[in-house]
């Protein structure tokens, strides 16, 4: 089976998150397939706080892969951000 699920990066005290296509079987900081996003918790200021290649979210879940939970709040919560913008630009 194939998981759609957050691999920790980052120092102590300072996570950084890759959203990875991974065999289920895998450790979570183990081998991947496909690094389709990524999440920055203590993003400051300027900085990107998540971005997610939708494309290939919807491409590995159409072809069965499961994802997460908190990847798949992550997913919607980036939809509804994608999305505001574009209202507001309308």
């Amino acid at each position: 089976m194939v998981v759609i699920r957050l691999s920790r990066g980052g120092s102590k005290k300072r996570p950084f998150y890759n959203i990875v296509v991974a065999p289920k079987a895998e450790r979570r900081d183990g081998r991947f397939i496909e690094r389709v996003g990524f999440y920055n918790p203590v993003a400051s200021g300027q900085a990107e706080a998540l971005r997610v290649a939708f494309d290939r979210v919807e491409y590995w879940t159409g072809v069965g892969a499961q994802m997460s939970p908190t990847v798949d709040r992550l997913v919607k919560q980036a939809k509804g951000a994608a999305v505001a913008p574009a209202a507001a630009a309308a």
